[in-house]
């Protein structure tokens, strides 16, 4: 604890740590005033009537920071931009082009990229608003536009969009940690109140131990994150030593830090990208008069977290993309190569095809682990509905693991600067 407050007095004390810390919150509370700023011709009753019973807009509020639950000019949130970040990244395996940008033109091949990605923000911010604007029209939630409105809507929440992408990027450039993990973490803690408020008015007695269970599960969820997304699986490296002249170089020894959870937060988003898919298209239906249609729509629907069959599914596509994920963004061939270019080697292992193969064989292994936990997690509030019978102790697997990842990471870039600074 004075370790800690002695942290905190650190960087209030430094200048330039105070006003990295002070940019994150104006940033934040700038966030947080779009997120209110609704956009025109909404029915407020019949909109918290909808998201109170729909699944699907629950899970895009997470991503859109809070913005979706009022329909603010941030309605789309940060979601088109890691969508484009993630298209991206599976580019650079079918484009050799791209790859090596990303991977051999060093810094200035990295920010080529990552313009890449905020062009490709603007089309894909374009198709998920538009799809979005539709279903809520369709719902009644949006009534008596007319195509200008139709129009100026969805300039309004592509711009949304965009600047909260520019916002993220400000606070990744001049404040402390990631700027959109940070606006997404912003979303998730800000609709706390709401939701204890919620868990209050519905209060019963008799359902007291399902609250301390409640509470128990959670804190051993908790740690099981802190402690998966800790976790590495070090792989000893030795560096060969070199005679130049009359001095000796190298020799020394060090580790690879192979972490157990390599993928984060992304293989939970492709798996919810692909199962809320079917609601999506329900919602989009369920505005038709013709009777087959609107079988269609409500079998789709009621294709919903509840299922136990979408429980299942959304388990083993969390598992598949996890190890998917990680062969796409970790390329043991290419890390073997560097190692040798260097003059390093692993003890007992020859360099080359045997160290890569030998790699890859490490990390298949640890991945089994952080893909079942994964998995786990995301499956987590069904388990906690069908244990307690109540939908308001369901716990956010994906909202507490974006929280706690969120909290670590921003941590570690305070305790790097603050090192940096007593150095």
């Amino acid at each position: 604890m004075r370790n800690f407050l002695k942290k905190i007095k650190l960087v209030w004390t430094d200048i330039t740590l105070r006003k990295k810390v002070l940019f994150v919150l104006f940033a934040l509370i700038i966030f947080r005033l779009l997120s209110s700023i609704p956009i025109p011709g909404i029915d407020t009753l019949q909109l918290n009537r909808f998201l109170s019973n729909n699944q699907f807009f629950g899970i895009l509020n997470i991503f859109s920071g809070g913005g979706l639950s009022n329909l603010s000019i941030i309605m789309l949130g940060v979601g088109p931009y890691i969508t484009s970040s993630i298209i991206m990244q599976l580019l650079t395996i079918m484009v050799p082009a791209l790859k090596k940008i990303y991977h051999e033109e060093g810094e200035a091949g990295r920010k080529r990229f990552t313009q890449y990605s905020r062009l490709l923000t603007i089309p894909l911010a374009a198709i998920q608003g538009f799809s979005l604007l539709a279903i809520l029209e369709n719902q009644g939630i949006l009534f008596n536009l007319t195509a200008f409105d139709r129009i100026t809507n969805l300039f309004i929440v592509v711009a949304g969009s965009i600047l909260l992408m520019w916002l993220g990027e400000l606070v990744s450039e001049f404040g402390i940690g990631n700027g959109v993990s940070l606006i997404i973490f912003a979303g998730i803690v800000a609709a706390l109140p709401a939701q204890v408020s919620q868990l209050a008015f519905t209060f019963n007695v008799s359902q007291i131990p399902l609250f301390l269970m409640f509470i128990v599960v959670g804190v051993l969820v908790i740690a099981g994150i802190v402690l998966v997304t800790e976790a590495e699986r070090p792989i000893p490296v030795t560096y060969a030593k070199r005679v130049r002249g009359m001095k000796m170089y190298g020799g020394g020894s060090t580790y690879l830090p192979l972490r157990v959870n390599q993928a984060g937060v992304i293989p939970i988003i492709f798996a919810l990208s692909i199962l809320l898919f079917p609601s999506m298209i329900g919602n989009f239906l369920a505005g038709s008069t013709n009777p087959i249609v609107m079988k269609i729509s409500s079998l789709l629907i009621s294709f919903s977290q509840t299922s136990i069959l979408y429980a299942v599914l959304y388990f083993i596509l969390v598992f598949l993309f996890t190890y998917f994920y990680t062969a796409v963004t970790f390329d043991p061939e290419a890390l073997s190569t560097n190692l040798q270019k260097n003059g390093a080697f692993i003890p007992g292992i020859r360099p080359g095809a045997s160290t890569s193969d030998y790699i890859a064989k490490v990390l298949n292994r640890i991945t089994l682990l952080g893909a079942v936990f994964l998995g786990f997690i995301a499956v987590l509030p069904i388990i906690m509905q069908y244990a307690t019978g109540i939908a308001s102790l369901a716990l956010g697997g994906t909202s507490i693991l974006i929280v706690v990842s969120v909290v670590l990471d921003l941590l570690k870039k305070v305790d790097a600067q603050i090192s940096m600074r007593e150095y």
